[in-house]
C-alpha cells in the first residue's frame, strides 16, 4: 500500500480535499493508496476532527516542546515514519522544514502554495497579488525543496483577480481551487510514482 502522511496546523480544508478524493476515487483499490497518518503540530487543529471522523490515524506533535527546530524536525520524521510514507503531503503546515528533515523525504514531500509560483514565494501572497496590482492570481502544487516555495511545479491553477478584491476574498477564491488542484496532483503522484 502507498501510504500518504499528510501534516496540517489548522482546520485542514486540503486535507480533507484530499481525504474525499481518495474515498470518492477509491484509490485504495485503484492505485493502492490511502492517507495513512494526519499528524499536527498543534494538539487544536480543526482538522485532526476530520481525520479520526474518516478513521486515520492521528498524532499531534507540539513544536514548542522542542528545543530547537532540527530536534522536532528528527521526531516529526520519526513519527511520520512510522507510516513508511510513499509520500508526505505538506497541507497548512506552517512551519519552516529543516534542510535534514527535507533531505529525508526529497523527492515525496509535496506542498500547496497560494500564489501562481515563481510569484510571491513565502507569506501574504494575496495582499502581495493586489499590491502589485496583479488580473490574475492562483494557487500552486510543488516538491519541497530546501529552498522555500521553488521546487518543481506539479499543478497550477489561475483565478480572476476582480474589482474590490481584498486579501480575504482573493485567498477565497484561490481556496477553491487548492481543493481541486491538491487531490488531482497527489494522485498523479501516486499514479506516475511506483
Amino acid at each position: 500500500m502507498k501510504n500518504i502522511v499528510i501534516l496540517i496546523s489548522g482546520g485542514g480544508s486540503n486535507m480533507a480535499a484530499i481525504v474525499r478524493a481518495a474515498q470518492q476515487g477509491d484509490w485504495a483499490q485503484q492505485y493502492g493508496a490511502r492517507v495513512a497518518a494526519v499528524i499536527s503540530n498543534k494538539a487544536d487543529a480543526k482538522g485532526l476532527q476530520f481525520a479520526q471522523e474518516h478513521g486515520i490515524a492521528t498524532a499531534v506533535l507540539d513544536h514548542k516542546a522542542f528545543a530547537s527546530r532540527e530536534d522536532f524536525d528528527a521526531a516529526l520524521a520519526q513519527q511520520i515514519d512510522t507510516h513508511q510514507p510513499h509520500l508526505v503531503v505538506l497541507a497548512g503546515f506552517m512551519r519552516i522544514l529543516t534542510p535534514g528533515f527535507v533531505a529525508h523525504y526529497a523527492g515525496r514531500l509535496l506542498n500547496i502554495h497560494p500564489s501562481l509560483l515563481p510569484a510571491f514565494p513565502g507569506l501574504h501572497t494575496h495582499q502581495r497579488a493586489l499590491d502589485a496590482g496583479c488580473k490574475f492570481a492562483g494557487c500552486t502544487v510543488h516538491q519541497v525543496t530546501q529552498e522555500l516555495d521553488v521546487g518543481p511545479i506539479l499543478e497550477q491553477a489561475v483565478v480572476p483577480v476582480l474589482p474590490g478584491d481584498t486579501a480575504d476574498t482573493l485567498a477565497a477564491r484561490v481556496l477553491t481551487q487548492e481543493h481541486i488542484i491538491y487531490p488531482r496532483a497527489v494522485l498523479g503522484f501516486i499514479k506516475n510514482k511506483s
